[in-house]
């Protein structure tokens, strides 16, 4: 399966994003939202849906909710409503979902990604709605479906965009920055493997080799993709599917379809919803919303830098290329990690190498965050400047982080621990340099006939002598300087 579609077709891709925001409680009740919990402890008449019980707008959800809609530079709605989209469903344990339809949240935005180091798209956003999140199903277990209520009710910002995306690729792209952007301003913390993001896709692909109307496939839906290679590699079959119909004359269903990671293939679920099939009625428990202004002026001044923002400034500010600056703004600890260091007196272009290199692979060897590390930012920079010091060298170093990341420990005093110190004593260096010259006289030999190579091996030979820890740069210099006084003292003998 490939991407490459014939140019007569466009692909037009549309999104809605459920993204969990970082509230210690759920939407209308003072439940947890931590996850992991045991099944069905975190929940409450209000989330459970017991006739009687009333829901109680969370204040920080709503804030983060308006975050997030400024961050896409969407218009705060002055009032917003609350209305119920009915559906029966086994995890939804009232029987409907309290989500906006009418007055949302925010409106009208734009976000702006890039597709590849030199090219950049922008998505229209139509509208950021906040929602409360259904259950969790649990297949499989003895042939039957369980249910945990933990997640029914925890709050959700929804981010719908206008179709602007062209491929499963660029989608990718977008998810990729958004979740970084999302996670930048504090919104949500956007971790996908417990569900915090996930995504439905709606991708149809339009005939344009026609001058008149142009004909086009009918939208299908792709549910629930919670991971971004599960969004590229189900838009890439379904694009496909959809440019194989076409060029068959053959008509696709208004259907929502699942995607079958194991198969590699989108399944038809049901014939997609629309809006009146939900009966949306207003949320009668819940009174419209007037949302200060000041309230969202203080939120839009106070927010933090965008990676956006924050890539620009750290190419300005150290020099960095673009491309660094892009993986350093990949994650908040990264680029925190990186600009602490700095400030402690790192070499911007070594600490990026380093974090980008070495501490990035521990990371991904051990599956831990940065932010797990013991290590600091200035035990980094110590680091670095022993090697620039010559105490010790490049290759020590490498030998040396990962136990500083295992242990916690300074630099210098795990180099002395390890043995790892280079020698730079230019007395002990002699000594060792003598000791080979006499124990090859044949090099020594060759080298006065003017074969210069044989260096090379004299100096593997005071490398292997001090086990690697003699400075290199400091031995090659007293290596030759001990050559040239053979050299003379062979020139007076003759």
């Amino acid at each position: 399966m490939t991407a490459r579609i014939p140019e007569e077709y466009q692909v037009k891709i549309g999104l809605e994003i459920h993204v969990a925001l970082a509230t210690e409680t759920k939407m209308f009740c003072s439940c947890s939202t931590a996850f992991g919990d045991p099944p069905n402890t975190n929940v409450c008449p209000v989330c459970l849906g017991v006739p009687g019980s009333l829901p109680v707008l969370n204040r920080r959800a709503v804030e983060l909710g308006m975050i997030c809609g400024l961050a896409l530079d969407c218009e705060v709605n002055p009032q917003m409503h609350f209305e119920r989209k009915n559906y029966h469903y086994p995890d939804l344990a009232k029987g409907y979902q309290i989500s906006q339809l009418v007055a949302p949240l925010a409106e009208g935005g734009h976000f702006t990604f890039g597709v590849s180091e030199s090219q950049e798209r922008t998505v229209r956003i139509r509208r950021v709605h906040l929602e409360e999140d259904a259950g969790k199903l649990l297949h499989g277990h003895r042939q039957q479906t369980l249910v945990d209520f933990n997640r029914c009710g925890v709050p959700l910002a929804e981010i719908v965009t206008e179709p602007d995306l062209h491929s499963a690729s660029e989608t990718r792209a977008f998810l990729e920055e958004l979740r970084a952007l999302l996670r930048a301003v504090g919104a949500s913390e956007v971790r996908m493997e417990e569900g915090e993001l996930r995504c439905d896709t709606n991708v149809n692909v339009l005939d344009q080799s026609t001058d008149g109307p142009k004909d086009g496939t009918e939208i299908t839906e792709l549910k629930n993709l919670n991971s971004f290679r599960g969004v590229e590699h189900a838009l890439l079959w379904e694009i496909k599917r959809h440019v194989e119909a076409l060029q068959r004359g053959d008509t696709l269903t208004h259907e929502t379809r699942h995607w079958d990671e194991d198969a590699g293939v989108t399944i038809s679920a049901r014939a997609k919803e629309e809006a009146h099939d939900y009966r949306y009625f207003p949320e009668p428990d819940l009174p419209a919303v007037s949302l200060d202004p000041g309230w969202v002026d203080r939120l839009g001044e106070e927010m933090s830098e965008t990676p956006r923002q924050r890539r620009r400034r750290l190419q300005q500010q150290y020099g960095v290329d673009d491309y660094t600056a892009g993986v350093l703004v990949s994650e908040d600890d990264l680029g925190d990690f990186f600009e602490e260091a700095v400030s402690s007196g790192g070499d911007p272009g070594e600490v990026a190498n380093w974090l980008m290199s070495e501490v990035q692979g521990y990371l991904n060897a051990e599956e831990i965050a940065l932010h797990e590390l013991s290590v600091t930012p200035q035990q980094l920079v110590a680091m670095l400047q022993l090697v620039d010091s010559g105490k010790i060298s490049g290759k020590m170093a490498k030998e040396l982080w990962p136990r500083m990341a295992e242990t916690g420990k300074d630099p210098d005093q795990l180099a002395q621990e390890m043995g790892l110190q280079q020698i730079s004593d230019e007395e002990q260096l002699q000594g060792v340099i003598r000791q080979v010259l006499q124990e090859h006289p044949d090099a020594v030999s060759d080298y006065l006939a003017g074969k210069d190579r044989v260096v090379g091996f004299l100096m593997g030979q005071v490398m292997q002598k001090t086990q690697g820890q003699a400075t290199p740069q400091l031995a090659n210099e007293k290596l030759r300087e001990a050559l040239t006084e053979a050299k003379e003292g062979k020139g007076e003998e003759d």
